[in-house]
């Protein structure tokens, strides 16, 4: 019985990949923190982190229910939930449905302005699967959408924006797009067989690392630059070290010629990144 009482939650968290929500949770705590220069409220905290979950779980469950068709050609994606018929589409598109209500609620309880700009990434969700579909552009357009996270911590506390919480977002969507060219080299022939536009099926693998690496030189100047603006203390420039370090370490650890690593370069570190960043940027307000 309990067996069965679990399935689908377990089902549910494996479509969405909640483990992954370490990516960019600690980034709208970061754009929370420095925002306040100090610790949010309880209330914020906990409205944020709910907002964040219930949209990253939307982004997702759209994600899949979009790409199920794609994913059930693919050796590497067939075994998801939905190609396999673990979970069928109308169940997905309810937890969409209950994903997106959880999202409402959250936002009615933060900044008003946040009220009036939640469509941008519902709609910004809907928009990034049919990318892949045109443009190699999607990689970007997911940076893109994952760097509202820390403008919407940001927002959703002071109810205005700043430059550096944009330039914050910034760092976040090129370190995302960054990282995302990386993922696109697991299906890098399958994409070229199904006539998808990755930017590794495009321009090759060896573009593909250059592009990477100048996202990720990028992401350094960003957070370089949003600490410039902002009264922040030596922990904070220490954190932009160590992402700028970690970068270098997770470039290390593949190469063109050699993708063995690939699944630790892509999950390990850049889950390392974030909370690593964010533990930096808690310490600068705490101490200073």
């Amino acid at each position: 019985m309990t067996e069965t009482a679990l399935r689908y939650p377990r089902l549910f968290a494996s479509l969405v990949k909640v483990e992954h929500t370490v990516f960019a949770l600690p980034f709208a705590y970061i754009g929370a923190v420095l925002a306040v220069d100090g610790v949010p409220s309880a209330h914020d905290l906990f409205w944020i982190t709910v907002a964040m979950v219930g949209a990253r779980s939307l982004a997702m469950a759209l994600n899949r229910l979009i790409d199920a068709g794609i994913d059930a050609r693919n050796p590497r994606t067939a075994g998801r939930e939905l190609p396999r018929g673990a979970l069928r589409p109308w169940q997905v598109l309810a937890f969409s449905a209950a994903s997106l209500a959880v999202f409402l609620v959250a936002v009615f309880e933060l900044a008003p302005i946040v009220r009036w700009l939640w469509p941008i990434p519902v709609a910004a969700f809907v928009i990034y699967p049919y990318l892949k579909r045109l443009n190699w552009i999607s990689h970007f357009w997911l940076g893109a959408v994952d760097g509202l996270a820390p403008v919407g911590g940001w927002v959703a506390i002071t109810n205005h924006f700043a430059w550096e919480a944009w330039a914050l977002g910034a760092g976040v969507a090129f370190w995302v797009a960054g990282f995302d060219l990386f993922y696109a080299l697991f299906d890098l022939d399958v994409d070229r067989e199904q006539g998808l536009h990755s930017f590794a099926a495009r321009f090759g693998v060896r573009a593909t690392f250059w592009g990477a690496r100048i996202c990720h030189a990028a992401t350094v100047g960003c957070l370089a630059l949003a600490g410039l603006g902002l009264d922040v203390g030596a922990l904070y420039w220490l954190g932009v070290i160590a992402v700028a370090a970690l970068l270098i370490y997770e470039h290390s650890l593949i190469s063109p010629d050699d993708r063995g690593r690939l699944d630790t370069a892509f999950f390990t570190m850049n889950g390392v990144i974030s909370v690593t960043f964010f533990a930096f940027v808690l310490a600068d307000v705490l101490v200073t």
